[in-house]
């Protein structure tokens, strides 16, 4: 079987071993034949002897068994996390990146450690399975020990790193589960459903009433928590076709940063390309009061400016003049290190384009975006306490606008400094809100929330008093689906090209339809369930008919090698 996971040979006792058992059983046992159950214990008798430790499985043979099904729990629900988090991994990548200096993608690598966990951890728990009902002992090696303890430490590192740097993933897991419960718990029905044959067998092993009681308690309570879980599940995406709201537009997050360098003239170009209809970019002023775009509050990430600059690399951005700023490459760093896994490759021309971008100005984009038929939302980055603009970068900022010529309504304003001044200059540019409270005596009339947001929203209200809502940042098909049948107005996208191709939510289920399915799914599954009860049941009766445990495929193929 493998160096790793043995199957022991049984211990044949010695006739001193035989005489000393024999002289503990009462004298109707002693002739009687004797036989031994996955749990340790007599057939004829509650007692457990030394006669049982020779052959059966030990109380801590079982706990490891308990500790491997745990393990296996933990590995598949943490899959399901890391799946439900590449929505928002590339902030991670890039908080990694703020901290070490070095750009690293880390999709692939978690996708790829937490695949070898769970098929690894399933592979164990499936043979530890068979061995149980074929009346085999578990035997763990050590090596499979500590790799399960290290599992599980692995895992609670990750709850506790989701607990202190990024809480709001929790709302994000939460938020999920409107898009995947309904198929959870067809899968929970299905795993408690194959879990039965090992209760059952262990059930009817058991002589002891009180644990059996527990037994079934434990079991059937779960069993009956999964049934009813559907009473619980709140879906948007449970509907009738018809009800279905439009399409959610699409904003494209700093550009379309999977096409194109993120917050450059191409990026602006490839957003228009893939029908988003608002630019969503970041704005700092430079030394000299020119608005830029950039994100970060440090050049290196996304320009070359080790090498232009060496000496200035840890420098704020916006502690650089206009002049410094055009002097730096803004695209050739998308060509060496994608930020995306999964982006597809630029062609020659792409690559051409993307290499020569360089770092544009505010006025640049707006004039680029008014002939695109582009909108522009931007936030707009504070600078340090030493720059020349530190008090006046607002105004600085809204002077670029007004004096670029382009109509007033194409900026969508969202900086919460100086609003009532920036509302007074410029009246027509429309006012949007990044938060649901505090608005004073204003009624917005446009929300830009993140999309963990979305259960404190009441949609249809806001719609009726003509409040629309966009939600940010929103990559992927099932997120998407989800708010696009709650009926958002648009959402802010790295992958605009993705969802510009969807023509329908990744599933929708009429509320009638999803009662059927739940319905026949839990009556499957009790009835196998029970069929199943009833066969270990018939078996059992058989056994203590005959005194004998069935002769099975693993013992023979054991005492075959044996000979």
């Amino acid at each position: 079987m493998g160096k790793g996971f043995s199957l022991p040979r049984r211990k044949i006792p010695s006739n001193m071993e035989r005489t000393a058992c024999k002289a503990q059983q009462p004298h109707a046992l002693q002739e009687a034949p004797l036989s031994c159950h996955p749990l340790g214990t007599l057939s004829q008798s509650g007692d457990v002897s030394r006669c049982e430790l020779l052959s059966c499985p030990s109380a801590v043979r079982i706990v490891w068994f308990g500790l491997l099904f745990l393990t296996f729990l933990l590995s598949l629900g943490w899959l399901y996390v890391v799946l439900i988090l590449l929505n928002d991994l590339h902030n991670f990548n890039e908080f990694l990146f703020q901290r070490w200096g070095h750009w690293m993608d880390w999709s692939p690598a978690f996708l790829l450690v937490i695949s070898l966990l769970v098929t690894y951890a399933s592979l164990l728990l499936l043979l530890a399975l068979l061995l149980w009902l074929y009346g085999q002992p578990l035997c763990l090696h050590t090596v499979h020990k500590v790799l399960l303890l290290l599992i599980i430490f692995l895992v609670a590192a990750g709850l506790v790193g989701l607990e202190v740097q990024w809480q709001e993933e929790w709302h994000s897991l939460r938020l999920s589960l409107q898009a995947t419960a309904p198929f959870l718990h067809i899968g929970a029905a299905a795993g408690i459903t194959l879990l039965a044959w090992p209760v059952a067998d262990t059930f009817y092993h058991i002589h002891r009433r009180g644990p059996k009681i527990l037994l079934l308690l434990l079991y059937f309570g779960a069993t009956l928590g999964i049934y009813l879980a559907p009473l619980f599940i709140s879906s948007a995406c449970i509907m009738e076709p018809k009800d279905l709201p439009h399409k959610p537009k699409l904003i494209g997050h700093r550009g379309a940063p999977m096409l194109a360098p993120e917050n450059t003239l191409m990026s602006l170009r490839k957003t228009a390309e893939c029908g988003a209809i608002v630019f969503e970019t970041d704005v700092m002023v430079s030394s000299d009061g020119i608005p830029f775009l950039m994100h970060d509050e440090r050049l290196t990430r996304t320009t070359d400016v080790a090498s232009v600059f060496p000496d200035r690399v840890n420098s704020h951005s916006s502690d650089f003049s206009w002049a410094e700023l055009k002097r730096l490459n803004a695209g050739a760093w998308f060509l060496q290190r994608q930020p995306f896994w999964g982006a597809k490759q630029l062609s020659g021309h792409d690559r051409e384009d993307a290499e020569s971008q360089t770092v544009p100005s505010l006025e640049e984009i707006l004039k680029e975006a008014e002939g695109l038929n582009l909108s522009i939302i931007f936030d707009l980055r504070c600078p340090p306490e030493n720059h020349t603009y530190h008090d006046s970068f607002v105004n600085q900022t809204l002077e670029t606008v007004l004096s670029s010529g382009v109509p007033q309504t194409m900026v969508l304003w969202l900086p919460d400094e100086d609003r009532a001044y920036v509302q007074e200059r410029a009246p027509q540019m429309r006012q949007i809100y990044g938060h649901l409270e505090g608005h004073g005596t204003e009624s917005p009339q446009f929300l830009n929330l993140p999309y963990q947001d979305l259960p404190l929203l009441d949609i249809k209200a806001l719609h009726h008093d003509n409040v629309s809502v966009n939600l940010f940042v929103v990559n992927k098909p099932w997120l998407f689906s989800l708010l696009w049948c709650a009926g958002v107005d648009s959402v802010t996208t790295n992958d605009c090209q993705l969802l510009q191709q969807m023509r329908y939510p990744v599933w929708l289920i009429p509320a009638r339809t999803y009662l059927i399915i739940w319905i026949i799914t839990n009556c499957v599954s009790l009835l196998l369930l029970l069929w199943t009860f009833l066969l270990q049941q018939r078996c059992a009766k058989e056994r203590q008919r005959t005194g004998l445990e069935t002769a099975v495929l693993l013992t023979r193929i054991n005492n075959f090698i044996r000979e």
